[in-house]
Parts: structure tokens; sequence; C-alpha cells
């Protein structure tokens, strides 16, 4: 009888994707195992949390777990575009914090960056990447492309840089040359991401846990949720700007602001909305508008129409999010809370059957696994150390 493959997603839970991921494909009969260099405020749960209080000794730890990595899977799927070895650092800083993060980089950092993919690559394991977020965008390439996008309301702030965007480009360019397979869960990546990469929906909830929450019957006062976890890439400001001046008019609607909680917290908060507000700047919608859409809720975001084409013809036309954007967001949400409010509960609904069809977990690692099987058949040999 033939082993199941053995699976590892690392290094981190970035909007619990890989976790549930992993879940899923043990359902599935795989031998699938994640693991997070370090845990975050939002718990996902994860099966390994590598690094311990003692920072001294982190490094160490990783540097075991990758040679365990090495020796005990068929297939390594990195998330958030990054490896378990470490990587240069951005170099920006006062005087000393420069000097000292230059001579990191040039004496450790981009000697190990990455190292642990092209020894599995070597060693003729199954390599699989997915790109999340910032992990591939690059604010250069940001500014230059989109009229509405975060990369503008933050280029003051520096938190794109130049040297940071050639990392990312030349990281990519790595996975390119290593990886067997490259899956972005948002479709604007796909703009910067090789072109054998491909589309993934969201894999981040477990839709047999998360059931429909409809709002009140009378919804006299609709509740909005909005859940940033950084404001300016959010729009936040916009956000909060058009709910306060909907109050100011007398519009009778309450607004709650999640921020800093536990999944688990945010999660009792959601399920009293009846109207979400995701983001209203990157293009697509994020990990959070899964789970709304997961509880039945209406979601708002805004869609950069051109990005789309890089979704399945069907999922393109049975989108229920409400598209809105800086400028109109103060509108649509006036028309959602006053003539359109008695729709929120159908459009919900039309959330949940959307997740049902494109974001069950189960699906999609139905098809990760025959990408992870094609892979591995095409290999000459395996070689599983341990």
């Amino acid at each position: 009888m033939t082993k199941p493959l053995k699976i590892l997603h690392c290094p981190a839970t970035v909007g619990g994707h890989p976790q549930q991921l992993a879940i899923s494909e043990r359902e599935l009969g795989l031998d699938s195992h994640s693991a997070t260099l370090e845990q975050n405020y939002l718990q996902y749960p994860v099966d390994e949390v590598v690094f311990g209080r003692c920072k001294v000794l982190n490094e160490l730890r990783r540097w075991r777990f990758a040679a365990r990595a090495l020796r005990r899977y068929d297939v390594i799927h990195y998330n958030f575009g990054s490896s378990i070895m470490a990587g240069r650092v951005d170099e920006r800083g006062g005087v000393m914090e420069h000097t000292a993060r230059k001579l990191y980089n040039l004496l450790y950092g981009r000697h190990v960056e990455l190292r642990d993919v092209a020894q599995a690559h070597k060693l003729g394991k199954v390599i699989a990447v997915t790109y999340q977020g910032d992990d591939a965008r690059q604010g250069d390439f940001c500014r230059a492309h989109y009229p509405i996008h975060f990369a503008h309301e933050l280029e003051a702030s520096g938190y794109y840089s130049r040297f940071f965007d050639q990392v990312k480009r030349e990281k990519i360019a790595a996975f390119d040359r290593h990886a067997d397979l490259i899956y972005a869960l948002n479709p604007d990546l796909l703009n910067v991401l090789p072109q054998r990469a491909r589309f993934l929906p969201y894999a981040n909830v477990d839709l047999r846990q998360w059931a429909p929450t409809p709002p009140e019957s009378d919804l006299g006062m609709p509740h909005v949720v909005h859940a940033p976890t950084h404001r300016k890439v959010k729009g936040s400001e916009y956000i909060v700007a058009a709910l306060e001046r909907l109050k100011a008019e007398g519009v009778p609607f309450k607004y709650t602001l999640v921020e800093g909680v536990p999944r688990a917290r945010a999660r009792e908060v959601y399920e009293t909305a009846d109207l979400a507000v995701d983001q209203i700047l990157s293009g697509f919608y994020g990990g959070l508008a899964v789970e709304l859409m997961a509880l039945g809720k209406p979601v708002i975001c805004y869609l950069r129409q051109e990005d789309l084409r890089f979704l399945p013809q069907e999922m393109r036309q049975s989108l229920p999010i409400i598209n809105a954007e800086p400028a109109t967001i103060y509108e649509v949400l006036k028309t959602w809370l006053t003539t359109r409010k008695m729709e929120l509960r159908a459009q919900g609904l039309l959330s949940r059957a959307y997740m049902e069809r494109w974001h069950d977990p189960l699906k999609i690692a139905a098809s990760i696994k025959r990408d992870y099987e094609t892979a591995c058949a095409s290999k000459p040999s395996r070689r599983v150390l341990e």
C-alpha cells in the first residue's frame, strides 16, 4: 500500500490559510502538517510553533527545523512567499541601524535566504509556494499601474521601499527557478508573478464550523463592522469618515471597529454584523471578507475590474461583493443602510452560496492534492531521508 504524501505547510500563519489547508488535506488522506516560526495575536490554530521564548536560541531552532523539514517531507508548501530560513532585512534606519542591518545582510541574510528551497529542489522534493499579498506586491509597480491603491496613501511612510521591492523580485525569481507550483490568493499578484502562477481561492474557513447568522428581521439599527489589520492599507480613514458623516445625518445604524483581538473574539462581533466593510484600496477582498461571507454577511470591498480576468469566469460572474472605492464609499454605505437595507439578508445569502461554491477548503485541498500528485509523478525519484 502506497504511503500518503507527507506535506509541510510553513513558515507562517498569515490569514489562517495554510493551517486550514493542512487540516483539509488530512481529511483527504494526506499526511499534512502545519508549522509557523512564531504565533501572532490572531492565534490561528497550528500544529507546531518553532520559536520559543529565548530569542538567542531561535536561530538555532530555525536551522534544526529546516533540516527536519528536508528529511521528513515529500512536499514543502511555503506560504507568504517566504521560506523557513532567515533573509535580508530592510536596511533603512539611523546611521547605526543602517550599518548593522547592512552588515547582517552582507554577512548572513543574503547567504541563507531561501537556502532551504534550493536544497529541497536538489533533494527532489515537490516545492509549492503561495503568495498572499505584500510578499509579492511592489510599491513601484503599484504606484505606476493602479490609480487606486494603498501604495499611494503610504508613500511618505516608507511602507514600501526600493530596496525591498528589489528583494521581492529576486525572491520571486528564485522561487520560479525551484518551485513546482506557484499560487496567488489575490489576483493582482499575478501581474508580478511568473506567468505559470495561478489564482487560488482562500481556503481559510471550514464552512461546517462557520454557520450563517442572518441579520435581525426588522433591521431597524443595522450593525456595520470593519476590522482593519492596518488602517492605511484597508482604507479605514475613508470608511470611518463615511460612517461618521452618515451618523451626523441621522441615518440609523451602529458600527464597530475590530482591531488587535484574537480571531475567536473577533468572530463573536462578526456574527452580530448586518453589513461588513473589508478594504477599499487593495483591489480585491481578503481573508476577513471570506470569514464574513461564510457567516452569510454582505461585504463591501473595492474590486479592481482589470484584475478579475485572472479568476474563473463563473467565479467572476457570481461575485456577491458590493463594490466601493474611496470616492464612492459614502454613497454605497448610504444606499445599503437606507433604501436597500431590507435587501441585506438576501445579499448575505448570496455571500454564503458563493463561499460554498468557491471557498470550500475541501474542494480547494482536493485540487491542490492533484497538483501535488502530478508534480510528484514527474520527479525521477523522491528522497525522504527519515
